[in-house]
């Protein structure tokens, strides 16, 4: 899945310096349990509120494996309050499902269009191995915008922030 691919997925009306917020799940989700994810997801956001002001949001599970929180910002702005809201759905999901979405050291990459899991002790290994090359794209979880997600959430190895830690031949 590309850029282009993304963007169908993502609210178009939405800015590109709207706020994301990407949780990185430590395993995909079975088709029942993606539905019933993006429904609790659809109920979070649809009511979603900072300081009693709707804020504008969207959030889904994309890839079966990743949740993205979308607030634009431009009319009513995301407070503490707002943002403590969105992480407890998140938390209320790992308990539901015994997930965890908060490891950073499990890195993603995407591997005949499936997203793959790697823990980053693995990932010199796997690059050795011939298993990932520097192109294979790598989900950049830490994208901060609308833009930046669709721009920059998958990129090769190479171009990541990954590529100082590892030795690619």
């Amino acid at each position: 899945m590309m850029t282009n691919e993304l963007k169908t997925l993502l609210p178009d009306d939405f800015a590109d310096s709207a706020r994301v917020w990407v949780y990185q799940c430590s395993r995909a989700f079975i088709e029942k349990e993606e539905r019933e994810v993006n429904e609790q997801l659809y109920q979070f956001y649809s009511q979603w509120q900072a300081h009693g002001a709707p804020v504008k949001g969207w959030a889904k599970l994309l890839f079966r494996q990743f949740v993205v929180v979308i607030a634009d910002e431009t009319d009513v702005e995301v407070t503490g309050c707002s943002t403590d809201s969105s992480v407890r759905v998140i938390k209320s999901l790992e308990r539901q499902y015994d997930v965890n979405f908060f490891d950073r050291m499990m890195i993603t990459f995407l591997r005949n269009n499936k997203a793959e899991m790697l823990p980053f002790t693995q990932v010199q290994y796997a690059i050795d191995k011939g298993y990932i090359t520097k192109d294979t794209l790598l989900f950049n979880n830490i994208a901060t915008t609308k833009k930046e997600l669709l721009e920059k959430w998958l990129v090769p190895l190479s171009e990541s922030w990954l590529a100082s830690r590892v030795s690619m031949a």
